[in-house]
């Protein structure tokens, strides 16, 4: 039944958008991964850091109860990825599995992307690695994985956010803001979690980190313009004679 419920028609061609990116961009977001991690570390972080700001506006209420939430999840979030050792090495089949399932979860909340929660879990150099070297037995699982978040956790997800929407988005926020853990470029990038003072290679880091965040909101304030002109559009068009 929640799956007849799902709009096939915008789902379908989101999905064979993103394997197609996927399937463009992996060999080489994989090579960057491994040859420049720092670097690579400092532009996932700017785009994360860029999509909190985004996050943040949408939140409607910012009482006590948001902030505490806000705080809370971000502690946890921050404490609990350091047991992390980053990349995972030899994942087993259920974390493909598990990983394709809150990725797309992700995609219905805003400011939050599917690679995010990929790079948070250490899955996504394994999912990319998959890619590129043609293992349809993992890319299976992932695929797998997808659909059974949508029919499992999208609907839960979707009512939260409709019903709770600026406790989610707080949360939401806290989230980033703590897995910001996993991004810090130094010592290892991407490969670990622990942290240490910039050195060395540091410019180029933040200057890729202040990219990433502009795009992020250079492309948020264009959406918001068009959706304003559509608006726009559309009164015009209910005023007209």
């Amino acid at each position: 039944d929640r799956l007849k419920k799902v709009e096939w028609a915008f789902f379908i061609p989101l999905v064979i958008g993103i394997l197609a990116a996927v399937a463009a961009l992996s060999h080489l977001i994989e090579s960057l991964l491994e040859n420049h991690p720092i670097r690579m570390a400092g532009l996932f972080f700017g785009l994360v850091a860029g999509s909190i700001v985004v996050a943040w506006r949408l939140i409607g209420r910012r009482d006590a109860l948001r902030i505490g939430v806000l705080v809370a999840t971000a502690a946890v979030t921050f404490w609990g990825l350091g047991f992390s050792a980053g990349t995972v090495d030899d994942p087993s089949w259920w974390m493909f599995l598990g990983g394709g399932a809150l990725a797309i979860c992700a995609m219905i909340l805003p400011g939050i992307s599917g690679s995010f929660i990929l790079l948070m879990l250490g899955m996504y150099q394994p999912v990319l690695s998959a890619v590129n070297d043609r293992n349809f037995v993992d890319l299976a699982l992932v695929l797998v994985g997808i659909v059974v978040g949508l029919a499992s956790f999208s609907t839960l997800l979707n009512m939260l956010l409709e019903r709770y929407p600026d406790t989610v988005l707080a949360a939401l926020v806290g989230l980033m803001a703590g897995s910001l853990r996993v991004l810090w470029p130094w010592p290892d990038g991407t490969g670990g979690t622990s942290l240490a003072a910039p050195s060395g290679d540091v410019l180029i880091p933040v200057l890729l980190a202040a990219v990433g965040a502009a795009a992020v909101l250079l492309i948020t304030r264009r959406e918001e313009a068009i959706e304003e002109e559509v608006e726009a559009a559309g009164e015009a068009a209910e005023n007209a004679p």
